[in-house]
């Protein structure tokens, strides 16, 4: 668990939580499942997986649980205007920071980062994936919220959620905890990063006692920033000099010419690999936590409520004979199993 310090400061003001969701994902893989599903290739984000809520939506709502709407960034593609537009026509928007061109994860995750800190230099921010699914999301935010509290007491820290594995998973990266960062708590320095290991790294993550990387991070906006221009100098520049034209009528065409000069750049392996000094891993309870990367863990979620016919070709045989029967007694694994 987080420190006990860490859980007395939940009911303190939280006036300078922020949150970054990532939506700007094209979502390639799974576009031949979308148009199967839904008629249309729309970004596996605006898809209503889970009833009838989207991942976006429902990423909002479990956000919400901490950080207001007006304390949000959503980072968007300019080619998902006409979904951002369904998304939002009967409800208040939070800011949409629209990418004009893909650049990468780095560039998605400080763009907004350096918004944020112009608008509040004191913000703690997490940073959360559009394409995840979490049954428990109460605890879920209550743990995120914990992460918050512990970036405010080490401003210079990043800190990663690492959901436990159940299996040495191929196609997820790992992350290798190191030693405790404080007293009575199972928040731990980071030793190293696998990524998507082959079957004998994998098992030996598994064993070594690694977690899957889920690519949630909080940290103080000062920190990220820092993150970025100790590590990728080149796309920090852009970003500065795009950064006095933020909050004024010029934001969206310097934001333009920011991301046509940006190089391309991956957070994990330009930003978080290149810095296990400044980095913190906490393990997720379970929470029955899935990244919804592949169209085998969208229909693993999705088998209880869909018809077999519209299974087949997409799903494990398991979960063929699941669809439309009683979980615990058709022989499907477990959400913890699932995850």
């Amino acid at each position: 668990m987080i420190s006990k310090r860490g859980h007395e400061a939940l009911g303190s003001n939280d006036e300078h939580f922020w949150a970054i969701i990532l939506a700007g994902g094209e979502g390639t893989r799974l576009r031949p499942l979308m148009r199967s599903l839904y008629g249309d290739e729309r970004p596996k984000q605006f898809a209503p997986h889970l009833g009838s809520r989207s991942l976006l939506r429902a990423s909002l709502d479990r956000s919400g649980r901490k950080v207001p709407l007006e304390r949000t960034v959503v980072v968007t593609s300019r080619w998902h205007a006409r979904y951002v537009a369904e998304e939002f026509a009967s409800s208040p928007r939070p800011k949409i920071l629209v990418q004009p061109r893909d650049r990468g994860t780095a560039s998605g995750v400080l763009f907004p980062m350096h918004w944020i800190q112009g608008r509040d230099p004191e913000a703690v921010v997490a940073v959360f994936p559009s394409d995840h699914f979490i049954a428990d999301e109460s605890t879920f935010m209550e743990h995120v919220g914990s992460l918050m509290r512990l970036a405010s007491r080490h401003p210079g820290l990043l800190l990663l959620v690492g959901a436990q594995p159940d299996r040495p998973e191929c196609d997820y990266g790992w992350v290798e905890p190191g030693d405790a960062l404080e007293e009575g708590s199972d928040v731990r320095r980071v030793r190293g990063f696998v990524e998507k290991p082959d079957p004998g790294r994998a098992r030996s993550c598994f064993e070594s006692g690694g977690l899957w990387n889920t690519f949630v991070l909080v940290g103080t906006a000062g920190a990220f920033a820092e993150a970025g221009r100790r590590c990728l100098p080149d796309l920090d520049a852009e970003i500065t000099r795009v950064s006095p034209f933020f909050h004024t009528p010029s934001e969206e065409r310097m934001i333009e010419r920011g991301y046509a000069a940006a190089p391309t750049a991956d957070f994990s392996r330009g930003v978080l690999e290149k810095s296990p000094q400044s980095l913190a891993v906490s393990r997720l309870p379970h929470v029955g936590w899935s990244d919804l990367g592949t169209p085998q863990r969208v229909m693993l979620r999705l088998a209880p409520n869909l018809e077999p016919s519209r299974l087949s070709g997409w799903a494990p045989a398991w979960a063929l004979g699941a669809a439309g029967t009683d979980a615990a007694t058709s022989g499907r694994p477990s959400p913890r199993a699932l995850q």
